[in-house]
């Protein structure tokens, strides 16, 4: 970040200046850890702007990604490859290579090893059930597990014991041995290694015992040398056992957690296993559909990473929870596009139209402006002849009186071409409108006549002998409601069943498709859309609605 852009100001930053100013801290290493089990969301775009962020903006400060890979029936290299491709689409660098937790494996058993013979560890036979029994309310103190005084040697044999694979999957786990009165239910001795059975992505079957996520982040945050420990407010009733787990094993360096709020926002779901669960049961069409909140999903739909990282700018850092508009999120992509998306015509509901004074043969070029706000951006050639398409929705038979479209005895402006006056109207045995004659004043090339004469309207086309067939993704939101998730619903009760339109007759100018796949452009009058990354090809071309314009999302929602 240069230092003529106003940095970002909030109580994490102000934190760390604090830090820096006192000497605690000579420098600032922050992390990113994500757990390989799903895609990354645009909740994580939050922290990733925030870790990485920050090492932006502080000399000499880094930023670990770290992948959290301790439960290995959950994890895939796919994920691990779609986590780091989302974070270098979004402008940042990670410090080194990718860390992962599993490269941690060896030193975590031997502090829990550590613990067990500091008498601040235990193994514990309970069931699963009979420890949930145990662990008591909120209201009321939990009981001490039977197997809570075993000796240190009986425990370093069975923790030996789960290490070699001796005992089967919940017969036996680890547990910190703290307060089962504590207050803080996550300080009531809690779990710190349990067998799993299962291969591993990276350690393949050399371990079947993994380390809890409480115990694994505070000592790999340790091993790491993290300064700050950025984490969302759920896990501030987990500080506690961060810190307890630094303090009893002493280790040389003891980070800093600081909790900030998640990100909520409306009409979307957070949560990855319900993200899993509409790619499963087939509600969308992938983790990278573009009506999904993940990164690679917004991607594909046409976002921008300077939009996101706009939008995570603007919604701030802080203690409080909120829910954030979409139409926030929205308004910067539209903001960013507006900026530098080339404009070109497209029609969704093609109406034909024949100019019937325009010679037959003829083609003419006329020339479009790529962008009417900046010159520097150049003009492109468009064929215009004889037959053309228009919107269905730029003619009325029976216009109203603040209808300044086309109608007939109505002339209207054709963007970059001519002025063009509907004489007569074609239908089908349906009485359907299917083609309109019309008649252009050959004097009015550009958009003016000698006489000087003006219209109100002006309309989008595409010449029908060039322009290309293509499909058209019309997103809305996948769900139809703010809050999917209220109590007492079903999130999956709540989805829209028109957050997709797929449009199969679309026609667009033929340079369009030209383009390399995912780029984006504005369809003059109608709204951003990009060439589908995945579908896309130039015999077929298909492109999504990345987001209406203004004043369309505003008519929609009339």
């Amino acid at each position: 970040m240069s230092e003529t852009e106003n940095k970002p100001v909030d109580f994490i930053r102000n934190i760390i200046n604090e830090d820096l100013a006192s000497g605690k801290h000579a420098g600032v290493v922050t992390r990113f850890p994500p757990e390989p089990n799903g895609y990354l969301h645009i909740g994580h775009a939050k922290s990733l702007c925030l870790n990485f962020g920050i090492s932006e903006e502080y000399e000499g400060a880094v930023c670990n990604l770290r992948f959290d890979d301790t439960n290995p029936e959950k994890e895939d290299v796919e994920y691990i490859d779609a986590i780091k491709a989302d974070v270098s689409w979004l402008g940042f660098s990670w410090n080194g290579e990718p860390r992962y937790a599993s490269d941690y494996f060896e030193a975590l058993y031997a502090y829990a090893v550590e613990l067990v013979k500091m008498g601040k560890a235990y193994v514990d036979s309970l069931s699963a059930e009979e420890i949930r029994e145990h662990r008591g309310t909120l209201t009321e103190a939990g009981k001490n597990s039977p197997y809570r005084d075993r000796s240190v040697e009986e425990n370093l044999a069975l923790l030996e014991g789960m290490k070699r694979g001796d005992y089967e999957e919940g017969t036996h786990i680890l547990r910190a041995k703290i307060d089962m009165a504590s207050p803080n239910m996550n300080m009531r001795d809690p779990a710190i290694y349990r067998i799993r059975k299962a291969e591993h992505h990276r350690t393949g079957e050399a371990w079947c015992i993994y380390p809890m996520y409480d115990f694994t982040h505070c000592l790999s945050d340790a091993m790491e040398g993290i300064t700050h420990s950025l984490c969302t407010l759920e896990f501030a009733d987990h500080r506690p056992l961060y810190d307890w787990v630094l303090e009893t094993l002493k280790t040389p360096c003891h980070p800093q957690q600081i909790e900030f709020s998640r990100l909520n926002l409306s009409y979307t779901v957070l949560s990855k296993r319900k993200l899993l669960q509409l790619v499963d049961q087939g509600h969308v069409s992938g983790w990278d559909d573009p009506r999904m909140p993940t990164i690679s999903g917004i991607r594909r739909r046409g976002y921008t990473p300077e939009a996101l990282r706009n939008f995570c700018r603007r919604i701030g850092i802080s203690k409080k929870e909120s829910r954030i508009d979409y139409t926030i999120l929205e308004d910067c992509v539209r903001e960013d596009l507006n900026e530098k998306a080339p404009r070109v015509m497209g029609v969704l509901a093609p109406l034909k139209v024949t100019v019937t004074n325009y010679p037959e043969e003829l083609v003419e070029e006329m020339d479009a402006m790529n962008h009417p706000q900046k010159p520097e951006m150049g003009t492109r050639k468009v064929p215009f002849c004889r037959e053309l398409y228009i919107e269905q929705s730029d003619f009325m038979e029976e216009p109203p009186k603040k209808f300044f479209r086309l109608g007939p005895g109505r002339e209207v402006r054709l963007r970059s071409a001519y002025y063009l006056t509907c004489t007569d109207v074609v239908k089908n045995e349906a009485g359907e409108v299917v083609e309109l004659l019309c008649t252009y004043d050959p004097e009015s090339k550009g958009g003016s006549t000698p006489d000087g004469r003006k219209v109100k309207g002006t309309i989008h086309w595409v010449s029908a002998r060039h322009a290309v067939n293509a499909e058209v993704r019309v997103y809305d939101r996948l769900f139809k409601v703010e809050n999917p998730e209220k109590e007492g619903d079903s999130f999956l009760d709540n989805l829209n069943p028109e957050s997709l339109t797929v449009l199969t007759d679309c026609k667009v100018e033929p340079g369009v498709v030209k383009n390399d796949n995912g780029a984006f452009f504005q369809f003059e009058r109608t709204g951003y859309f990009n060439l589908d990354p995945v579908d896309s090809t130039p015999e077929k071309p298909v492109f999504n609605r990345t987001a209406t314009l203004r004043d369309a999302w505003a008519k929609m929602n009339k």
